[in-house]
C-alpha cells in the first residue's frame, strides 16, 4: 500500500506539529511516517506532504503527552527532537503512536521490543550525555557591557534542556549562551525568565568584546593551567577520552592565543 512522508521543519515545534498532522490524517500508522527535512532521493510509490509548524497543534500535543505518557517520558521524547539525527522525526512519531494508541502510556519507554522506542531512547541518551558535559565544561566570559557570553558547538541542540541549570544558578546576572551551529541563543535577563532567540542577525565582534579584567583572568587562568600541568604524567588519550576535543576549543584553558 502507498506510503505517506510527512516533511516537517527540524525542531520541536515543527516535529510535534507533524505528530498533529499524522493523527489528524486518521490513517493506519504504519503507513505513516514524519520525515525532519527534505530527501535527497524520492521514494517510488510514495506521497509526500508538508507540515509548518503551529503552535497551537504543538500546545495539543505537549499537553496530551504529559497528560498521558508523563513528564518523564515527555522529556524522553523532547530529548529526542532534540538529536542531529535525520532519523528522530518518525521514532518520535511512533514512540507517541505506542504510548497512546497502543496504550503503554507512562511504560512507553520501557517496551524496547518497540525498535522506534529503541531508537528514540538512544536519541535521547545521546542528547542528555551531551547536555551533561556541557554543564561540565562550558565557560563564560564577561562582556564590556557586563554580560556573561558563552559560545558553544553542541552535536544536538541542547541549550533548552542546559538554560534552567544556569538560569537557577546565576539567577542575579545577565547572561546568553550562543549555539554557533544552529545560530541559537539562550538569553537570561537578571532574576527574570530565560528565552531562546534564533540568531537573525549575528553579534557584532564590539558587542562581543572582552572587558578587561575579563581578559586579566583568562591570562591568568591559561597560565595557572599550564603551569600545574606535570609534563610526565601527560596523557594525551586520556585526556580526549574525558574531554573531547570538540569541546576543547570552546574552553579558555585550551586557548593557544
Amino acid at each position: 500500500m502507498e506510503e505517506k512522508y510527512i516533511i516537517c521543519e527540524d525542531s520541536l515545534e515543527g516535529i510535534f506539529t507533524a505528530v498533529y498532522d499524522a493523527y489528524a490524517l486518521r490513517e493506519g500508522h504504519d503507513r505513516l511516517h514524519v520525515q525532519v527535512g527534505e530527501e535527497d532521493n524520492y521514494r517510488l510509490f510514495a506521497t509526500y506532504l508538508y507540515s509548518r509548524p503551529d503552535t497551537v497543534k504543538t500546545d495539543k500535543v505537549v499537553r496530551t503527552l504529559k497528560s498521558r505518557l508523563g513528564e518523564e517520558v515527555y522529556g524522553t521524547i523532547c530529548r529526542a527532537a532534540a538529536s542531529d539525527d535525520s532519523s528522530k522525526g518518525d521514532a518520535v512519531y511512533h514512540t507517541v503512536v505506542e504510548g497512546i494508541t497502543a496504550g503503554s502510556g507512562r511504560r512507553t519507554m520501557e517496551n524496547l521490543r518497540n525498535p522506534y522506542v529503541v531508537r528514540t531512547f538512544e536519541l535521547a541518551r545521546r542528547t542528555a550525555n551531551e547536555e551533561h558535559h556541557e554543564l561540565e565544561f562550558i565557560r563564560f566570559q564577561e562582556l564590556e557591557q557586563g554580560i556573561l557570553y558563552s559560545l558553544i558547538g553542541p552535536k544536538n541542540n541542547v541549550i533548552p534542556f542546559i538554560m534552567p541549570h544556569f538560569a537557577d544558578r546565576l539567577a542575579t546576572e545577565n547572561f546568553m549562551i550562543y549555539d554557533e551551529g544552529r545560530g541559537l541563543f539562550g538569553v537570561h535577563p537578571a532574576r527574570g525568565e530565560w528565552y531562546l532567540v534564533s540568531d537573525a542577525a549575528r553579534l557584532s565582534e564590539e558587542v562581543l568584546q572582552k572587558s578587561h579584567k575579563e581578559q586579566q583572568y583568562q591570562e591568568l587562568f591559561t597560565l595557572f593551567h599550564k603551569t600545574i600541568a606535570i609534563r610526565e604524567r601527560r596523557n594525551i588519550r586520556l585526556q580526549c577520552q574525558m574531554l573531547p576535543l570538540r569541546f576543547q576549543e570552546y574552553m579558555v584553558e585550551f586557548n593557544k592565543n
